[in-house]
């Protein structure tokens, strides 16, 4: 059945449930700031001595309730002695759907979130399709992405007009072939071309170099490097990247 309980009531079982560390008191904080009974799932208890109710799955939304000053949550009330209540929470928090980050953006997309749709303007104005589900790199067409992380990890770090450069010298030069923006090409375009500067401030140059440089054997000369070395395999894509820009943009600038 389906009731709401005070917190006060629902207790915790150390012997199945996890304690509230690390991690786990990060999720409380996330739930709490953004708190919205429309995100709110019922808790999952079961009844025990004393009148109180084992929390079998919720209890970081049950303390997120508690931080923002709620006394009562909804719950699912089953009847379960400690070894299946045991079961349930295993179940119940052992086999999760994990969901895509391309997923996620496109749930992001729907509610308006600002980064969602600020990586949708980017991509449309760099030419570059966002795709919302996973394609084989074989069937994808030149200019789509499954790259959403990526996107947002360099949208974070460096800036808007950076990194539409960076999608921009694939979209717009020869190197617009399917699977060329993948995480890793997006990563390390955007880290060679923040360490070029004022090298790399004329967007037409820079796309005109680019359409000189062959992307993909920049990309698989750097993993047979990386493999012989300590450095990463971005890391050595965006040096090989930042070598062959600078050439190319020296050559234009004579």
């Amino acid at each position: 059945m389906l009731q709401w309980i005070k917190i006060a009531d629902l207790v915790v079982d150390p012997s199945y449930q996890r304690p509230i560390l690390g991690r786990g008191r990060t999720n409380v904080m996330r739930i709490a700031r953004d708190f919205r009974w429309t995100f709110f799932a019922p808790v999952v208890v079961s009844p025990v001595q004393g009148g109180k109710f084992a929390i079998i799955d919720g209890q970081h939304r049950t303390t997120a309730a508690a931080l923002c000053g709620y006394d009562s949550v909804p719950c699912q009330v089953v009847i379960a002695a400690q070894g299946e209540q045991a079961a349930a929470f295993k179940a119940i928090n052992g086999v999760t759907t994990p969901i895509t980050p391309m997923a996620l953006y496109a749930a992001a997309l729907t509610a308006r979130e600002s980064w969602a749709l600020e990586i949708t303007e980017i991509c449309s104005s760099a030419d570059v399709t966002l795709l919302r589900y996973p394609i084989p790199t074989d069937r994808q067409a030149p200019g789509q992405t499954m790259a959403v992380g990526a996107l947002r990890a360099c949208l974070k770090r460096y800036n808007r007009d950076l990194l539409t450069l960076a999608l921009r010298c694939i979209s717009h030069s020869h190197n617009n072939m399917p699977g060329m923006l993948s995480a890793r090409m997006v990563k390390a375009l955007c880290e060679a071309l923040a360490e070029l500067g004022d090298l790399a401030s004329d967007e037409s140059r820079v796309i005109l170099a680019a359409d000189s440089i062959n992307l993909d054997e920049l990309q698989q000369r750097s993993a047979e490097a990386a493999a012989q070395s300590n450095k990463g395999p971005t890391s050595s894509l965006a040096a090989e990247i930042r070598i062959a820009f600078a050439r190319e943009l020296r050559k234009l600038a004579a």
